[in-house]
């Protein structure tokens, strides 16, 4: 018994719906995934605050942030400070 190989057989042809599709679906994956590691992000820092408040210091610490911000920018440029941003608003709400 032989099989039959095609040598230079015609791969499948996608079209560019299907890659739209398929790259939407992977956008939205992450976005799940992003969404729940802020989730995750604003509990850690709520038991973060809520231990500085209980000690005697400050809900806020200033240079924290700043120390956050710069992290992001240098990951991210510009707009990854605007990201830091709202990530800590949502972590710390509005000072």
């Amino acid at each position: 018994m032989s099989s039959t190989v095609t040598p230079h057989a015609t791969p499948p042809t996608v079209t560019p719906e299907a890659t739209i599709s398929d790259a939407r679906e992977r956008i939205d994956t992450l976005d799940d995934r992003i969404i729940g590691l802020v989730q995750e992000r604003m509990a850690v820092s709520a038991v973060v605050q809520e231990t500085r408040i209980a000690s005697g210091g400050r809900r806020v610490n200033l240079s924290r942030e700043m120390e956050i911000l710069g992290r992001y920018r240098e990951a991210l440029g510009k707009p990854g400070t605007a990201l830091a941003m709202t990530l800590l608003e949502l972590c710390r709400g509005r000072i």
